[in-house]
């Protein structure tokens, strides 16, 4: 076998009759295997007015190993500092976890809403119960531009120290800067061969030094400033010209970091008028030494939305990959379970066996792309 291939497994989660805190979806979670060796989801659940929580629950098994439920065990993340409020609401969304070995610590990476905002933010634990608020990621200045005053999204971080750009080992995270006229509904439409702003359309591996600090008493963990940048991955192919973002964090894999990531392409509804945007998945394999050089990526997506409950939804036409769970409870290392939002209500899953050898066909990231 030498392709990359997404089984569905099914739905695993949606919101519970009934229950305020999920009224308006339950969607895009993080997933990490605890001290205890279970694994739980972290989902956003959405509540009336778009008020986003993270919510934490325990996946079920049957007898083959395979997800068939889960049990709902509280909030992990409330929207309660000032970088997550805002007039009327606010928001902790779509989270992604990394066990980070240097640290013996589990960070979380998620988008906190406020009043200025999406914005990164980090929060930390040691058992995956228990939650403490890191802060929002912090970044030098790229090109005369202030990155913390730029809208970011799809954050998530590598689980050991990685070569920086000077060949210095950092916390490497990747991230997708939100640039003014880069989004997917300010584009859609534009001629197929719009020739892109890589650097602000794109996908970027962003570094960082991290320490533990004395901080009025208790050790603080201290990241940041992201002060050095790499453009990792730029819209290539049809199914993601609109927009590349990432989705579920770096794995190590036989061939590399492996990252299941998310394109934004237009989908012609007939009789409308308007775009519709078409949110699909595809897979990205990074450099074990090097993770900012691509060995390879899809031509095509890996999976889109087929299905009704990914066609039709609070958000129409996604999948969107944010979770990834490799099955060495099974022995089957090259083997993993992937945990999608559909169409921004429900949770769905999907499975992905990595091939031997990698695909010849493979789209690099060209330096001046045009799609």
């Amino acid at each position: 076998m030498s392709v990359f291939k997404l089984q569905r497994l099914g739905m695993i989660m949606e919101p519970e009759p009934g229950n305020a805190q999920e009224v308006e979806g339950v969607l895009n979670p993080a997933a990490a295997r605890g001290p205890d060796g279970q694994l739980y989801l972290f989902p956003r659940l959405v509540a009336k007015g778009n008020y986003s929580r993270i919510g934490i629950a325990r996946v079920k098994f049957n007898e083959a190993g395979d997800p068939t439920g889960v049990e709902r065990l509280g909030i992990a993340l409330e929207p309660e500092a000032d970088y997550e409020l805002r007039s009327g609401g606010g928001g902790c969304e779509d989270p992604r976890i990394t066990f980070v070995e240097p640290l013996q610590r589990y960070l979380m990476t998620y988008t906190a809403f406020s009043r200025q905002g999406p914005r990164i933010a980090f929060a930390a634990s040691a058992d995956l119960f228990h939650w403490e608020r890191v802060g929002l990621a912090t970044f030098g200045t790229y090109q005369g531009v202030d990155i913390g005053s730029v809208d970011d999204k799809d954050a998530s971080i590598f689980p050991v120290a990685i070569p920086n750009l000077a060949g210095e080992p950092d916390l490497a995270m990747l991230h997708r800067p939100l640039f003014p006229g880069t989004r997917p509904e300010e584009t859609a439409g534009c001629p197929a061969t719009r020739r892109l702003d890589l650097d602000r359309e794109s996908i970027w591996i962003s570094y960082a030094a991290v320490s533990w600090a004395e901080s009025n008493g208790p050790e603080a963990l201290q990241l940041g400033p992201f002060a050095s940048h790499h453009r990792l991955a730029t819209p290539v192919s049809p199914w993601e010209r609109l927009k590349v973002g990432g989705g579920t964090p770096p794995v190590m894999t036989r061939h590399g970091w492996l990252v299941v990531y998310h394109g934004v392409s237009e989908l012609a509804e007939p009789g409308k008028a308007a775009y519709q945007l078409c949110y699909s998945a595809g897979v990205m394999v990074l450099s074990k030494e090097h993770p900012r050089v691509i060995c390879y990526r899809s031509v095509e997506p890996v999976l889109t939305p087929l299905l009704p409950k990914e066609r039709n939804g609070t958000v129409a036409n996604v999948v969107f990959p944010t979770g990834i769970d490799r099955r060495d409870d099974l022995g089957t290392p090259d083997r993993f379970d992937v945990y999608y939002g559909m169409a921004d209500s429900r949770i769905g899953m999907a499975r992905l066996d990595v091939p031997e050898a990698l695909p010849l066909e493979g789209a690099a990231d060209p330096p001046e792309a045009k799609v």
